[in-house]
């Protein structure tokens, strides 16, 4: 019998197929993934491999609009660096509606790929220390393996530097 998935993981499935990618490799755990810690823990990597998919505010001299950081868990993003990364004078934490209405997924769930909306997005270039990392799949409970590599090909992102202080492996 084949498992029912939540649409935000159907919609991440379909996406990461729509982009070359595999989406049989979206997996469903044991337990939660809604932070890296717990990322980490149920897939015993460390939590520098696990992609923290991260919605800010960022605000320009004549607006405001929400930006996606895909940033290792082994690091704290430095909001100096993001604002810079998106030429705006600064980036504020989104809250948890403004999350769902960018992406079209739950904090805790959102995915690299697979948003109901365009948003600009950056990835962490210490990702690619690793061969392999994880990405959220659209729900607190999926995850999908990519890589830095497959990160920029299929948000077509820049890598960027995300902290100024050393990843925490």
């Amino acid at each position: 019998m084949i498992e029912d998935i939540h649409p935000s993981v159907a919609r991440v499935r379909a996406a990461l197929g729509q982009l070359g990618g595999n989406p049989d490799l979206v997996r469903k755990l044991d337990q939660s993934a809604r932070t890296s810690a717990e990322a980490a823990a149920a897939l015993g990597v460390s939590v520098a491999q696990i992609v923290n998919s991260l919605v800010f505010l960022a605000v320009g001299e004549f607006d405001e609009f929400p930006v996606l950081v895909l940033s290792s868990g082994g690091h704290r993003v430095d909001l100096n660096l993001i604002a810079s990364a998106f030429g705006v004078t600064e980036v504020k934490k989104a809250d948890a509606d403004l999350v769902k209405s960018a992406t079209g997924f739950a904090i805790g769930g959102v995915s690299p790929i697979g948003h109901t909306s365009k948003i600009p997005t950056v990835i962490d270039l210490d990702l690619g220390i690793f061969e392999e990392v994880w990405a959220a799949g659209g729900h607190p409970y999926w995850v999908y393996p990519t890589s830095l590599e497959q990160l920029v090909e299929m948000t077509k992102a820049p890598a960027v530097i995300v902290s100024a202080t050393p990843l925490i492996k």
